[in-house]
């Protein structure tokens, strides 16, 4: 008997449990994301679902999990005869952040290459996979070349490995469910669309529920076993009705109007591309057929909205996923009677009543919508303050924050040299991945080998070593492991002038939409940021290292402005913290971008003199560093230059730090170059 938690006995959460079912129902409906914070067990109830899928029929002695009834002729152990068929549990296949593309994609055997001199194809977690679930935890921080493996395999159905003269195709069709920590950074967008449903989840509020987890869970750590076996009735029957509802599937009609909804809907929430439309389609068919009907409704289209497009409307890292239920409901409300509906009121018998996972819809999740309406007249927007009006200020010269401008997008920052940090888009280094550059003798374990290299290196010596048969006599000082290049991501620690020096609101703004926009890069780079502020008497640390963006963009939008300009304790906040980071991470290079305009007038008796020995510091110890200069006015003093040169580093302007801008200088300069060409 199994001792994974039972699927029935999780308490609550029931958004979470009926996008796993109807998943479970229609595979095609493309597989759930879980957002939440930790300890909600998020793991738990993916966990358990495996234990509910039916039994998968396959080829007898087929690695690659070939049904009988369809065999791929293309199944690198085929072609499949009459060889018979075996009955198997569906399998859960646990992709772990930190394995290797040739553990996910398969690999040419090793063993068998050197040892017989025969090419044989080993297989990965993806043939593992396939008919199956494929289960990603964590999958915010999988690393860059895993994700662009699995959106190709998501996309085609198949895996495509060519590598050390292995040429293999497999099916690949397999339900991925990915759960995540947003705190700890976002998925990327192509990932994320390719999930068909996400659901947020948190822990409950309600005393009661809450104990009632306690209790279960104390209860099945205690005896697995006999928890498990009082929760097998509950079971067995929802595996009776999963099986019940994919029977029923194919019958449910999706009718014109319905589809002129989903349409609607999807073009009322400006989603990308087509896939939207698709899933809900999907979706809403599996919904009807879990509630044992043959025709799809409005409520139907509605709860899939509500699972699959909250994910799909964010337009960057910093938008908050949601729906706005009220602008759903009157999109679905207008497009009703477009067409005949058999069923205009579905009743209280919606979809999902009456067992587990009936959840009633994804909970409101602050997405942004119209203002709320009262008897049918929208509430009047507040008029906009005369822009002459100063912003509020207390006794201390404290100004409220100021609105960043709108991001754009940014130069490329990067760290000089070669690094051996973990994957990522920004400054070059040694990677387990990327492009071959040579071998070298294995450094301790041989985690990469280099084929062609060993060989050439075992080759001088066969005669000397006896060879006689087919296979290569290799030893230990014969292999060499593959050097690669690739990308790696860095930590980006902002320190921020928050001073009276840099608090005009039309500057700030400017100011925090540039801070905004390289922190969109470091998103969009695989970055770990930081965020230091200085102003009045010296300086914090607003926000610790982190791999969440958004949570830099919150704290950036919460900073206040005004007080003396302390630059050295900025600086020296900065050092202690790439100190605790260089222990830490010894790896991940850093990035200082000090933002500020070079003043100095806080800290002590000689502040330019302490922001120079502190910048210095900084130089000392190798971290590269780019100033960008937030100087306004006819006249420039240059101070952020100055510091610039102390830091060892480079300064930029607002202007210039814009990619545009940049692309804009080099065009102006071809252009006179051909006008004197032309003279």
């Amino acid at each position: 008997m199994s001792t994974r938690f039972p699927f029935t006995a999780v308490v609550g959460m029931d958004d979470l449990r009926l996008a796993l079912l109807l998943n479970a129902v229609s595979p095609a409906v493309g597989g759930v994301l879980v957002r939440g914070e930790k300890g909600t067990a998020k793991s738990t109830a993916v966990r358990a679902l495996a234990e509910l899928l039916p039994e998968v029929a396959v080829v007898a002695g087929c690695r690659f999990s070939c049904d009988p009834a369809s065999p791929d002729p293309a199944c690198p152990d085929g072609p499949h005869g009459d060889g018979g068929s075996d009955a198997r549990p569906a399998r859960m296949v646990e992709l772990p952040v930190g394995a290797s593309e040739d553990r996910l994609v398969g690999s040419l055997d090793i063993e068998r290459a050197l040892a017989d001199g025969v090419k044989a194809f080993e297989p990965g977690l993806l043939a593992d996979a396939h008919r199956g679930i494929l289960y990603v935890d964590e999958v915010n921080l999988l690393h860059d070349h895993l994700i662009d493996v699995l959106l190709d395999a998501a996309a085609m159905g198949r895996s495509h490995v060519e590598r050390e003269g292995v040429s293999v195709r497999h099916a690949a069709r397999f339900l991925l469910v990915g759960t995540m920590n947003p705190e700890e950074g976002e998925l990327r967008p192509q990932l994320l669309d390719r999930f068909g449903l996400t659901v947020e989840v948190a822990a409950s509020r309600v005393p009661e529920e809450r104990v009632e987890v306690v209790r279960r869970r104390l209860a099945f750590e205690d005896d697995p076993a006999g928890f498990a076996a009082r929760w097998a009735g509950e079971e067995a029957a929802l595996r009776a009705r999963i099986v019940t509802a994919r029977e029923l599937l194919p019958r449910v009609v999706l009718g014109d109007a319905v589809l002129l909804q989903i349409a609607a809907t999807c073009a009322a929430f400006e989603v990308d591309g087509m896939r939207a439309d698709i899933v809900m389609a999907r979706t809403a068919t599996a919904l009807a057929a879990w509630a044992g009907r043959e025709e799809v409704t409005s409520e139907d289209v509605r709860q899939a909205a509500l699972l699959a497009l909250p994910h799909r409307r964010r337009r960057s890292p910093f938008d908050a996923p949601g729906l706005d239920e009220d602008k759903l409901d009157e999109t679905l409300e207008q497009f009703k009677g477009e067409e005949p509906d058999d069923d205009p009121d579905p009743g209280p018998d919606g979809p999902g009543d009456g067992g587990p996972g009936g959840g009633g819809g994804v909970p409101p999740q602050g997405g942004e919508g119209p203002a709320p309406e009262t008897d049918g007249v929208p509430e009047e927007a507040p008029a906009p303050a005369p822009a002459q009006t100063p912003a509020p200020q207390d006794a201390a010269g404290e100004r409220a924050a100021v609105k960043a401008a709108e991001p754009f997008r940014t130069k490329m920052l990067s760290v000089p040299g070669l690094g051996d940090g973990a994957a990522g888009r920004r400054s070059r280094a040694r990677t387990e991945h990327g492009r071959t550059t040579g071998s070298t003798r294995p450094r301790g374990a041989l985690t990469k080998l280099h084929l062609s290299a060993t060989v050439r290196a075992a080759a001088p010596h066969q005669r000397a070593r006896g060879r006689s048969g087919a296979g290569l006599v290799v030893r230990r000082d014969d292999l060499r492991q593959a050097v690669r290049e690739g990308r790696e991501g860095n930590l980006v620690l902002f320190v921020v002038d928050a001073s009276g020096s840099m608090a005009a609101r039309k500057r700030m703004g400017a100011v925090k939409g540039a801070v905004l926009s390289l922190l969109l890069d470091a998103y969009q780079r695989r970055d770990k940021v930081g965020l230091v502020t200085f102003r009045g008497r010296g300086a914090e640390l607003a926000l610790p290292p982190t791999s969440s963006v958004d949570a830099a963009a919150a704290r950036l939008e919460e900073l206040p402005t005004g007080g003396r300009t302390p630059l050295s304790a900025g600086l020296l906040k900065a050092h202690d913290v790439l100190r605790v980071e260089r222990l830490r991470d010894p790896s991940r290079r850093a990035l200082l971008v000090v933002v500020t305009d070079g003043r100095a007038t806080g800290g002590g008796p000689d502040p330019v003199g302490l922001a120079a020995r502190a910048a210095r510091l900084h130089a000392a110890e190798g971290t590269a560093a780019v100033v960008v200069d937030c100087e306004a006015g006819p006249v420039r003093l240059g101070l952020a230059g100055n510091l610039a040169r102390d830091l060892g580093g480079t300064a930029v302007t607002l202007d210039e730090l814009r990619a545009d801008a940049i692309a804009g200088l080099v065009r102006e300069a071809q252009v006179n170059r051909s006008v004197r060409r032309a003279a």
